[in-house]
């Protein structure tokens, strides 16, 4: 299976990057991963709605022009569908049986997502009715797609 993360922004904190490397590492012996970074836009305190529309149109076009045709896209937004790990395993793990073995997830930046990402998207995934900074989304993502590659392997996993 081909994974790939399409995030906005780079990470800057150092244990943000070890870790997502890390994880990066474990989850080579299960599938291909890829992060792809774009850019992020700076939004100014007090933005306006349509200043804050704005900056989240500019990301989602170049959000976008990263996601394959063929590709399933997963959007990570509060509003989606939420899973517990297991059944997280094994949705994905359908996907790859029913043929679809180019999975995107999604993460906006600190605005959200643009609504013609998520139009774009097949599914939209929740972990949380709380807000995360984009940076942690991307380490909590990654263990938990690790995670149910050791739940669909059948081996140990933390409970």
């Amino acid at each position: 299976m081909n994974i790939t993360f399409v995030t906005v922004g780079k990470i800057k904190e150092n244990y943000f990057r070890d870790a997502v490397a890390e994880y990066q590492k474990r989850l080579s012996k299960y599938c291909k991963l890829e992060i792809i970074e774009v850019a992020d836009e700076k939004t100014p305190d007090k933005a306006s709605a349509i200043l804050e529309d704005q900056i989240r149109q500019k990301e989602a076009e170049r959000i976008l022009k990263c996601i394959k045709e063929n590709a399933y896209c997963i959007a990570l937004a509060i509003d989606g569908k939420k899973r517990d790990s297991v059944n997280l395993a094994e949705h994905i793990e359908q996907l790859g049986l029913s043929g679809k073995s180019n999975l995107v997830f999604v993460i906006g930046g600190s605005l959200g997502l643009h609504d013609s990402v998520v139009k774009r998207a097949d599914e939209r995934l929740s972990f949380s009715d709380m807000t995360f900074p984009h940076q942690l989304m991307r380490v909590i993502l990654i263990e938990q797609i690790y995670r149910c590659y050791r739940i669909i392997n059948g081996e140990p996993y933390h409970k």
